[in-house]
Formats: structure tokens, C-alpha cells, sequence
């Protein structure tokens, strides 16, 4: 097993995976970046850990994440011990092959040797089969799954009292990073509109400063992962109006909290948010951010039928069914 680029926060997604995979009787072995903004030769030190890696440990296949660069690094540490290669897309890969030729063609490198390829979404596999055609017969589509311990219904009033989050019912979460692709300030325009309620924004990014001082606005910075479930119960209502959301973690992440969410139709979270969950919106187009919160607060809190809904996406089943794929390999 060889996963790349999963720190503790930002690669939870694939640690959880990590973690259940050991759980369930597997043998990991892990040569991975885990931090941010180092220079680009992180990618010379991961493709070398992970040649030494495969040599020392001798694994029965090399797994990889994140296919541009990581990949071709996979790829070579799976031919340093003539394993098979299993490697998992996410949404920064299809993302950089759509823009660039490099990217494209480094992609390309390390998907040939790989003898199946997972997407965490379906919408994200018809994507990364249009730019490479030849993929066609060996992806699946398995998603990272949620760790339904960590994320539960909780106690909301008392979550707030702990957080600090005053204010007036209902209350409105957003968790991410706060620049255009995430649509957070057209969602904070749209609650505006709204004339009551509360919005807690749990994340940094760019468009921090013109976020500040909003009526009704509380921003709350960057946290740990393992307390965004603490943020979540503290919440009735989670949104996420992403443009462009290769799965939508967070939002499945509030369903299994038995928290309603707003998502959106442009990616991977209309694969696994129901009727009874939530509500899907195009964050483009005009009064649509809008029409959902609206729609929102007609929906139930806690609401159980939303962790019913991500119960079937429960890690130990992706889990397992990874593990299924990369025995077959």
C-alpha cells in the first residue's frame, strides 16, 4: 500500500483509509509528502522513499494517490520490485490534465503501468476518461467513505456553548477554503438575503479579508479535522455550493453528523445526497445558492434519514472494497 501527499488534516481522506485498511488485516507500508509548500524536489524525495520503501518491504502491489505526480513515482517503485499498481484519482488530477500538457502527459506516464485505476466519484471517472480515453476499461469508482465514529449526532446546543458560537437560529455551516471555486461568497451574499439566521465559516484562504465584519458572520479560521465533527453538531445546516467538487467529503461528512446539507450538481456529491439529505443547487447559476437555503430550512435537524444516506459510504465498506480491487490486481 503506498499513498502520497496525506498529512494529518488535509490527506485525512486517505489516512482514514490507511487506518481501516490496517484495521481490517492488511500490511501498509507508506512512503508519503506530508506537508505543504515545500519546493517541487519533494517530488524527487517521494519518488526515491518510495523505490527504498518497495525494496525493503516487498509489497504484494504498490497503491498510490493523486495520479500527475505522485503517480509516475507509483509507478516506478511498482517496477523496482515488479509489483502491480493500483492508483486512486482525486480531483487536483483531472483538474491539472484538463489544463495542462505536462500534467497530461505525466498522468499518462504513470497510469500506463497501472493495472486498475480508482476514482472517488463517477462524475470525476467520466472526466478523466474523456482526457484519456485509453483508461476506459480498468477504472473503478470507489470513494474514500466516512468514519462514521468520528463524525455522529451530537448534542448542538451544547457543541456551540464549547465553540463559542453565538448568535440566532438556525445556524449555517461552511467548511473549506475560502476562494472562488467554493462559491463562499456568493453563499454569504445568498444568506444575507435570508434576513436571519447565523453562518459559522470554518477554513482559510484568499478571500478571508472580504469575509470580515459580515452581519451574522462568524469566521472561525482553520481547525483540525478531528474537530470538524464538533463544528458540524454545532450546526443544523452544512453547505458546500462548490463549483466543481470532485466527491464532496465534507458534505458527506454532515450527513453522517445527521446534519441536512446544501451541495452541489456540479460534481460528485449528487452520487450520494438524496432527497431526504439535502438539497443540490448549482452554485452558478443565478438565486440558486439562494433557493436552497431556503429549501434547507424546511429539512429536519438532526436528520437521521442523512446518516442513514451516508452509512452506505461507511469507510470500513470502501475500505474493503479497495482492498478487493487491489487483491485482484
Amino acid at each position: 500500500m503506498w499513498p502520497s501527499d496525506a498529512d494529518p488534516d488535509f490527506g485525512s481522506f486517505v489516512a482514514q483509509v490507511c487506518r481501516e485498511l490496517e484495521k481490517q488485516g492488511h500490511e501498509l507500508e507508506v512512503a508519503a509528502i506530508d506537508k505543504r509548500g515545500l519546493p517541487k524536489t519533494k517530488y524527487l524525495r517521494l519518488a526515491r522513499d518510495a523505490r527504498r520503501a518497495a525494496r525493503r518491504f516487498r509489497p504484494d502491489v504498490v497503491y498510490g494517490h493523486f495520479l500527475t505526480f505522485a503517480g509516475p513515482a507509483a509507478a516506478r517503485a511498482a517496477r523496482a520490485v515488479d509489483a502491480p499498481l493500483v492508483l486512486t484519482a482525486h480531483g487536483t488530477d483531472v483538474g491539472n490534465v484538463e489544463r495542462s500538457r505536462v500534467a497530461k502527459a505525466l498522468t499518462r506516464r504513470g497510469t500506463r503501468h497501472a493495472s486498475r485505476v480508482i476514482a472517488v466519484s463517477d462524475w470525476l471517472r467520466m472526466r478523466l476518461v474523456a482526457e484519456l480515453p485509453e483508461l476506459a476499461d480498468r477504472i473503478d469508482v470507489v470513494d474514500c467513505g466516512v468514519d462514521m465514529e468520528l463524525f455522529r449526532p451530537r448534542d448542538g446546543r451544547e457543541c456551540r456553548v464549547r465553540l463559542g458560537w453565538e448568535g440566532e437560529p438556525p445556524y449555517y455551516l461552511f467548511v473549506g477554503t475560502l476562494d472562488e471555486r467554493k462559491q463562499v461568497l456568493p453563499l454569504v451574499h445568498a444568506f444575507t438575503r435570508l434576513g436571519e439566521g447565523s453562518l459559522a465559516i470554518v477554513g482559510a484562504g484568499p478571500l478571508r479579508e472580504e469575509l470580515r465584519d459580515r452581519p451574522r458572520v462568524k469566521l472561525c479560521g482553520p481547525v483540525r479535522h478531528a474537530q470538524i465533527g464538533e463544528w458540524m453538531a454545532a450546526a443544523d445546516y452544512v453547505c458546500q455550493p462548490t463549483d466543481g467538487e470532485a466527491f464532496g467529503l465534507v458534505t458527506l461528512e454532515a450527513m453522517a453528523s445527521a446534519r441536512s446539507v446544501l451541495a452541489t450538481t456540479r460534481g460528485g456529491p449528487g452520487e450520494f445526497v438524496t432527497a431526504e439529505a439535502g438539497v443540490l443547487v448549482d452554485p452558478t447559476a443565478e438565486g440558486e445558492i439562494e433557493r436552497g437555503l431556503r429549501e434547507l430550512a424546511r429539512f429536519p435537524t438532526p436528520n437521521q434519514a442523512a446518516r442513514e444516506a451516508a452509512a452506505k459510504h461507511d469507510v470500513r465498506v470502501q475500505a474493503a472494497r479497495i482492498a478487493e480491487i487491489l487483491g485482484g490486481a
